[in-house]
Formats: structure tokens, sequence, C-alpha cells
């Protein structure tokens, strides 16, 4: 009797722990998915409607002019061309020397493993506008400045220190006795890190490319320094088209906004499953 009194208050209390998840998670949907279908509207609207009647106020008709000028206007591909190469680039070194410096202070028992952690750890504290001017003046020095070749290395540089933190304590969750069964077998180090950690690393990997990818994806700051020239610039930058000194074409600006975010957001429809398995394996692992 007491047993099942027990279980149905266990089930109560996982009902409503369900209830209250599901709460939050309509919640949370409502607060990302309504400020997305403001851009999406705006940017439906002519020029004349969002200064006369405000941004909250319904297109009296459907404009699409805005999204088809930009989608036809060659700078805006040129843009999104540079976004793309400064992403794939950036995501394949830092996931490969994110990856080679987590299997070492994963694996490994040296005298200088704790301070080198310790560095990277702290890394992760440093505001990225702190380093403007020095990474501005290294960039001139180097002769990459007004150059999409510039942007790579910064992206790498700030994301590389949460990387190798996450890669790090998901790689120390991989057991050993794999890389044991691997020496038996004449694998050296180079070996069980490309064909065992490595291989059963790619949730973590999967996860640190989507985190990193939007971050990279959405960068302004250092692609407003250190670049200069229309062709060398990123997508972010192209909202800087449709506002000029004294007044800005809002609905034009939101239109842009929103084929901006559309990759990021295929992207993550398709590798949403990915993303969840990694942090579930991480979890567990840990």
């Amino acid at each position: 009797m007491a047993k099942t009194k027990m279980a149905g208050e266990s089930g109560k209390k996982n009902y409503g722990a369900w209830i209250a998840a599901i709460i939050l998670a309509l919640f949370w949907l409502v607060v990302a998915f309504i400020p997305f279908m403001f851009m999406v509207i705006t940017g439906f609207k002519q020029k004349i409607e969002t200064i006369m009647y405000g941004a909250f106020h319904m297109p009296e008709k459907f404009f699409p002019d805005n999204y088809r000028d930009i989608i036809t206007d060659p700078t805006f591909w040129n843009y999104f061309k540079n976004s793309v190469i400064v992403l794939i680039l950036s995501l394949i070194i830092l996931l490969f020397f994110s990856a080679c410096a987590a299997y070492p202070l994963s694996r490994f028992k040296f005298r200088l493993r704790g301070p080198i952690y310790f560095l990277i750890v702290a890394a992760m504290s440093v505001p990225m506008h702190v380093t403007l001017i020095p990474v501005f003046n290294m960039t001139i020095n180097m002769g990459l400045y007004d150059t999409i070749w510039a942007l790579v290395p910064t992206n790498v540089a700030f994301a590389t220190p949460i990387s190798v933190f996450i890669l790090t304590g998901f790689m120390q969750g991989i057991p050993r006795e794999l890389e044991e069964s691997a020496d038996i077998d004449g694998c050296g180090r180079f070996g069980r890190f490309f064909k065992i950690i490595l291989p059963l690393s790619t949730p973590g990997l999967s996860t640190l490319a989507i985190y990193n990818g939007v971050n990279v994806w959405n960068e302004f700051i250092f692609a407003f320094t250190l670049t200069q020239s229309e062709e060398n610039r990123t997508l972010p930058l192209a909202l800087w088209n449709y506002q000029g000194q004294y007044s800005s074409n809002t609905a034009m600006i939101m239109a842009c906004l929103t084929l901006s975010v559309l990759p990021m957001i295929i992207l993550f429809i398709f590798m949403q499953e990915k993303l969840v398995k990694g942090m579930m394996a991480g979890a567990v692992k840990g």
C-alpha cells in the first residue's frame, strides 16, 4: 500500500515537471518566435509605412520588392560569399586545432598540463573589444588589413579557448580501454587520435561547429574594424547599405536581416539532432 502511494506521488511529480517544462518551452517559443515574425513582416512593408504608422503596425499591403531588391543585388551576394568563405575556413581550422589541443590535455599526464589548461580557461574571460587595437595594428603589419583573411585568425583565436575547454571534457569521457586495445594492435599516438578519439568526438565537434558557426556568421565588430571595401566585407555589414546619416530604410534592413539569418536557421534545422546528441553525450560522459 505504501509503495503504491509513493509510486502515485512520484507519478504526480513527474507529471507536474512535464507540465512545467511544456509551459516554459511554449513561453520560450513565443519569446523567440515573435521577434522573428516581426522582422519578417516588417520586411514586407514600404518605407513610408514604417515612418507614418510605426514599427508594430501591420502592413496594409504586402510589399515583396524589398526582398526582391536585396536578392537581385550583387553586393548582397558578394557579402554572402565572403561570409561563407570565412565561416568554412574558420570552422575547419578551429575544430582541427581545438581537437589537437584537447587530446593531450585530456589523455596525457605531463608537468605543464595544469598551467596550460588554466591559461586556456583564463583566456575565456578576455573581452574581444579589449584586443581591437592590438589586432588592428597586427593586421596592418601583416598586410592583411581589408581582406577576408584577416577575419579567419581572429575568429579562430577567440573561439579556441571555449572549444578546447569543451572538447577536453568530452574526450576525458572516452574509455581508455579503446586506446589500450589500439596499442596492442600497433596503433601509435597519431593513429589513436585520428582513428579512435577523433571519430568518437564527432558529437562534440558537431555541437561546437553549430555553436561557433552562429557566432562567426553574426560576427560584426572585427568585420567592421578589419575590413573597409565592399568587396571584402561580410553579411552583417550589409545593413550599412540601407541606412544613411540622418535616416534609414527600416523595411529594407529587416528584409536583409531575415535573409541573413535564414542560412543559420536552415543549418540548425538539419543539424539539431546532432546538436542534441552532442550535448547529451557530453552530459552523460561528464
